[in-house]
């Protein structure tokens, strides 16, 4: 599984076709990828996000069944995306990237599920993956792209979050 495939796929989708006929200068802002290691392909999800520049507005192209699902998503920040220049992650070398961090930091809880969010920040693409692992763990990894090097990994625990809440 890798983004190239995805933004493939969607290229060649007729909704992605209508939609860029009538918006031209639509651009990918951001991706969203659901990977799960316990439902296999029930729990997989992708989304990929195009900004229509001069408009103000996002939509989200989501895969569902085969399909692709055109959503108009709502912005709540005064600033749009930028656009995404990466055009191939592959998220087999995503997850062993984990796992190699994993092992470095003697974490040997097995990964349940990893949520990961393609994003530009300060001129610059990036993961941020949220990582379910076994015993209630959490693990917050941020990659910096294409360089695919991890600038931030922590572990969690359910109960630190739930103690926040509190």
């Amino acid at each position: 599984m890798n983004l190239k495939f995805y933004i493939e796929k969607l290229s060649n989708s007729k909704e992605f076709k209508n939609f860029m006929k009538e918006n031209k200068g639509a651009y990918l802002c951001s991706g969203f990828f659901v990977i799960d290691r316990e439902e296999k392909n029930n729990g997989d999800k992708q989304h990929l996000d195009y900004c229509i520049q001069g408009k103000g507005e996002m939509f989200s192209f989501q895969f569902e069944n085969g399909d692709v699902k055109v959503v108009q998503l709502q912005n709540f920040d005064k600033e749009f995306p930028r656009e995404i220049s990466v055009q191939d992650v592959d998220f087999t070398e995503v997850e062993n990237i984990i796992l190699g961090e994993m092992e470095k930091n003697n974490v040997k809880s097995k990964i349940q599920k990893i949520i990961i969010s393609l994003q530009k920040s300060r001129g610059k693409d990036f993961l941020i993956c949220t990582v379910f692992i076994s015993m209630l763990g959490l693990l917050k990894v941020v990659i910096d792209l294409p360089e695919m090097k991890i600038s931030t990994f922590e572990k969690k625990s359910i109960f630190d979050i739930v103690k926040r809440v509190k």
